[in-house]
């Protein structure tokens, strides 16, 4: 199965992170497919940076997004897209 996770990067105690697409059994900070985006929390404000194409692209095609990437997709907007955008698909198979 494929993931939509973050990836720990940065120094000690001043965690960054990237947003990758990885196989769900390698590890934390392993191989991974794709780099989509990045989050940083320690800046104020919150910088997230995140290819939407690349994300709604991952999602239409499986992927499964960690519980706080779902969280980071909600709070830019990319999750509700990625539901309107099935919902239409759903629409135009009916029709």
């Amino acid at each position: 199965m494929v993931k939509i996770r973050l990836r720990r990067m940065g120094a000690k105690k001043a965690p960054s992170y990237r947003l990758v697409v990885a196989e769900s059994r390698k590890p934390r900070d392993g191989r991974f497919i794709e780099t989509i985006g990045y989050y940083n929390p320690t800046r104020e404000p919150v910088v997230i940076e995140i290819d939407e194409e690349k994300a709604l692209s991952w999602l239409s095609q499986g992927a499964q997004p960690s519980e706080t990437v779902m969280r980071l997709f909600k709070s830019t907007g990319i999750w509700e897209k990625f539901i309107a955008s099935k919902s239409k698909d759903k629409e135009a198979l009916q029709a």
